[in-house]
């Protein structure tokens, strides 16, 4: 089992979707949209559920095809990781959307919280059952974590950001309760807005992934990054919040190493926790050799045990060409394969 092996391979969570698919040009254009972006699909609505499914299994294909020993859907059906689940939120008017700065100081346009938060149903339990039926490895799905969404919208209605990421929690949870039920072996949350926002992640942030991650039972990540590489070239070496998750109920961490060239030795600080070490750069167009990663890998040897680490790239690589992170997958696959064979 992939559970069993040394250094198994994963994404982060998303990988390119066709050009057929998507504007891809526009896509690259902009900033990843927190409300829906549906003038950037191809395929007319009549047909565009058929057409994502398509593209899923070409996904699913070309990571089982590279190696991956854990699949995700590739967040195909996703204008961007978090805007389809954040908008289908009661609570989140979408209608009559708020203004706010990305993460990068730029201005974009939000959801506006008009009331309660809270989930009306499933959001991504088809896309699980989708994934599930069509691959027999084990499976990961993602979803935004509620400090990153709570900061990604316009309260217009809670009294403090602390009470509006407290409700997401509780709609995470509920999801990710459902998402485990339907057949998920890992379940991930994404944090990037930790990182962008460390006071805040310190204050409360963290006690409201904790309550997202309350009485789960199933294997938990956490993803927190500096941003696509895409839209952020140049990485500090350092993360301004990441040695907290030594306080979080998840499992594993998944964080950036390769583009940042990340001190590794903070590492050390996350007690137990597996890693998912990003050993693959998405700023570089150019294919990893296996040795390159090999030399990334060591790195963390020092200060994670080679059971707790699962080699994965530096963020979704929904941005890339396909064929750029196809190589890069069967790259980093290698390398675990000589990694097990030097030191299993």
């Amino acid at each position: 089992m992939a559970s069993e092996l040394l250094f198994p391979t994963t994404l982060v969570g998303s990988y390119p979707q066709p050009d057929w698919l998507i504007d891809r040009e526009q896509l690259a254009k902009r900033f990843p949209p927190r409300l829906r972006a549906t003038e950037l699909w191809r395929i007319p609505e009549p047909w565009l559920a058929q057409a994502q499914d398509d593209a899923t299994l070409l996904a699913i294909r070309a990571q089982e095809e590279a190696g991956l020993d854990i699949v995700t859907d590739g967040e195909i059906r996703r204008e961007s990781y978090s805007n389809r689940f954040a908008t289908a939120l009661e609570g989140v008017d979408i209608n009559n959307p708020g203004k706010g700065l990305d993460r990068s100081g730029h201005p974009i346009t939000l959801p506006r919280i008009a009331g309660k938060i809270r989930r009306r149903g499933p959001v991504e339990v088809d896309d699980l059952l989708f994934l599930r039926s069509n691959t027999s490895r084990k499976i990961k799905i993602t979803v935004p974590g509620p400090f990153t969404m709570s900061e990604q919208a316009q309260n217009d209605f809670y009294e403090s950001g602390e009470a509006a990421a407290m409700d997401y929690a509780v709609a995470v949870n509920e999801e990710i309760r459902d998402l485990f039920a339907a057949g998920a072996d890992i379940v991930q949350i994404d944090e990037p807005w930790m990182q962008a926002r460390p006071e805040k992640a310190r204050q409360y942030g963290l006690k409201a992934l904790n309550r997202a991650l309350e009485g789960i039972d199933g294997t938990t990540a956490v993803h927190i990054c500096f941003g696509y590489a895409a839209v952020i070239h140049e990485k500090p070496s350092g993360y301004s919040f990441l040695a907290e998750f030594a306080g979080c109920k998840c499992d594993q961490v998944s964080i950036e190493a390769a583009q940042p060239n990340l001190d590794c030795s903070v590492l050390s600080s996350l007690g137990n926790k597996k890693i998912l070490l990003g050993c693959i750069d998405l700023n570089d167009s150019k294919i990893e050799t296996p040795q390159k990663i090999i030399e990334r890998v060591k790195r963390a040897l020092p200060y994670v045990q080679k059971e707790n680490l699962i080699l994965a790239p530096d963020c979704g690589m929904k941005y890339l060409p396909r064929s750029i992170a196809f190589g890069k997958m069967k790259a980093m696959v290698e390398a675990a394969r000589l990694l097990r064979a030097e030191l299993g």
